[in-house]
């Protein structure tokens, strides 16, 4: 599983310059170059210390480490749900990708224009949500008269279905984003088929200048950008995309030396990937042997025979158990050898419900 993030926003809000950034940072996770599949698409490996110490402990051939791809999407204008600026081929692009990077400008800049006039990240966040919000009212109106008739027929599936469409046809007109509008499951399961644009998370990125990183405290502009996350159940990270491309053209030492200067706790990218992945709920255990450690993305609440599919499909088909430790254990006694002999390695079912950081060897037959 690899987490697909569309970066987002209006012309001149720094999507390109932090797409850039991500795209020439060199992660410090063994050799794992960037690699570019198309112009606007970026496969970035996700930081993560714990594979550099499982690597250091099994000494394999191969270190691979878990990626997001991200994808920088055209900037956006008002009336692009009617077709303005790049209109229809952008909000196609949104609804191709498992969450969305909005990034919001926050700093000023007179050598750059804004195309709003000036500087109001909640009021931008807003244009560009209301597109989107328009997109998926024509979505649910096309599948509401469809439905409908349906319905009217006496389907009883159709009829379950229009009750949520109705609701969320609703939402929309009072301007609600429908990841905000807390449906339950099953109603979500219901919308998949639309690929809601409004229906995705949505982390929120304050690009500030770089006078606003000397500080802890937020502007008050950043901070009402981070409370507008909150109330739409979302999330929102500060970091400062033209420190930022500086950072990622640096060598490690070099870089270290830089965020430390700058009074930054950890690069701001790094924030922004492991944000997305909290966002959606996302965790990593690892597989390790003496040819490669691997990180292995997946979704609170997979379980041990949804882990095998990912690692493999023969995984899966033939699994018989899964043999699993800790990542914490591993380390804390320093061999797989030590784990097994302290009695720490479960012998776990299809059902065992993966924890991050777990380290699983699969046992299998095909």
């Amino acid at each position: 599983m690899t987490l697909q993030c569309g970066i987002i926003g209006l012309p001149n809000a720094g999507k390109s310059t932090i797409f850039n950034a991500l795209t020439a940072s060199q992660v410090p996770a063994e050799s794992y170059p960037f690699c570019t599949i198309d112009p606007n698409l970026g496969v970035v490996p996700v930081p993560d210390a714990r594979l550099d110490k499982l690597a250091h402990i099994y000494q394999p051939g191969k270190v691979t480490p878990a990626t997001v791809e991200f994808v920088d999407i055209a900037g956006l204008v008002r009336g692009a749900s009617r077709g303005e600026g790049l209109g229809n081929q952008f909000l196609a692009h949104v609804r191709e990708v498992d969450a969305l990077v909005h990034v919001v400008r926050c700093f000023e800049d007179p050598d750059i224009s804004h195309i709003e006039g000036n500087i109001d990240p909640v009021r931008d966040a807003e244009v560009v949500e209301t597109e989107l919000l328009m997109k998926d009212l024509e979505s649910v109106d096309k599948r509401l008269a469809h439905v409908k008739k349906l319905a009217d027929s006496g389907d009883h599936e159709a009829r379950a279905e229009l009750t949520v469409l109705e609701s969320v046809h609703e939402g929309l007109n009072d301007g609600r984003m429908v990841c905000a509008m807390g449906l339950p499951a099953e109603s979500q399961t219901q919308l998949q088929s639309l690929f809601l644009l409004t229906g995705k998370p949505i982390l929120y990125v304050a690009n500030v200048g770089e006078k606003e990183m000397e500080h802890d405290e937020r502007a008050a502009q950043v901070q009402e950008l981070f409370n507008f996350a909150a109330r739409e159940n979302n999330r929102a990270v500060r970091l400062c995309g033209k420190l930022e491309q500086e950072i990622a053209l640096l060598d490690e030492s070099e870089r270290e030396a830089f965020v430390e200067e700058y009074h930054l706790r950890e690069a701001g990218l790094t924030k922004l990937i492991h944000a997305a992945y909290d966002l959606l709920g996302y965790q990593t255990f690892f597989t390790c042997n003496p040819n490669e450690a691997h990180a292995w993305t997946f979704q609170q609440g997979a379980t041990a025979y949804d882990a095998a599919g990912a690692v493999h499909t023969d995984f899966q088909r033939g699994f018989i158990k899964a043999e699993v430790f800790h990542y914490v254990d591993l380390v804390r006694l320093g061999s797989e050898k030590a784990v097994r002999e302290a009695g720490l390695v479960g012998l776990e079912g299809k059902e065992y419900l993966v924890q991050d950081g777990d380290v699983i060897f699969f046992k299998f037959n095909v």
